[in-house]
């Protein structure tokens, strides 16, 4: 179904992909990218060749009926942005463990004004904790092919998906600060920022 889907997007939105050469073969990632709305995850994951678990809020992963059967098929990870959530980051961490890749969208609720908005700590913690490599992601259009929309049907615009070189974060920088998560977290943002100039 991936390749139908990616086709019918080079089609009729111009979706294209950049940098798809620095992604790791065959070892675990987390890919970070900015977050408009719910395209953003249906052209990461087009854009990424492995299967990508994202971490969802509660609203997206029960937003309707099938939501909860889609997100438990691809194997999305629930977090509660209300309060920490140890078991969000163990089954995050569990993943990545498992030689599988973790997608977030570090700036939590969509973006509704179209720009990047500032990182939630939890990215630096996840890149801290799992000592795995976090590979930068910028997205464009999606904010465009939705904006002053009704309903889910996106206007033709450009899709875009660019991707960074990877960045590994020493897990000796987790040691009691929570400063420390915050500059990862910044340097995450900042890295993604670079991917939308």
């Amino acid at each position: 179904m991936r390749q139908p889907v990616r086709r019918a997007l080079e089609r009729f939105f111009d979706f294209h992909v950049e940098g798809a050469e620095h992604l790791p073969a065959d070892e675990p990632y987390i890919v970070a990218a900015n977050h408009h709305n719910y395209l953003d995850g249906v052209v990461l994951t087009l854009a990424i060749p492995r299967p990508l678990a994202f971490i969802v809020m509660p609203r997206v992963y029960r937003a309707t009926p099938l939501h909860p059967l889609l997100h438990r098929h691809v194997g999305s990870i629930p977090i509660n942005l209300e309060r920490p959530d140890v078991g969000a980051l163990r089954r995050a961490l569990e993943r990545l463990r498992q030689g599988g890749l973790v997608g977030i969208f570090p700036e939590g609720p969509f973006s509704t004004r179209g720009r990047l908005e500032p990182g939630l700590p939890g990215v630096g913690l996840l890149a801290l904790r799992s000592g795995v490599s976090v590979v930068p992601a910028g997205i464009r259009g999606t904010y465009e092919a939705l904006r002053g929309r009704w309903g889910y049907v996106p206007r033709r615009h450009p899709l875009s998906v660019r991707l960074g070189v990877p960045r590994r974060f020493s897990p000796d920088r987790l040691r009691g600060r929570r400063s420390n998560r915050l500059a990862v977290t910044q340097r995450i943002m900042d890295d993604i920022a670079a991917l939308l100039t």
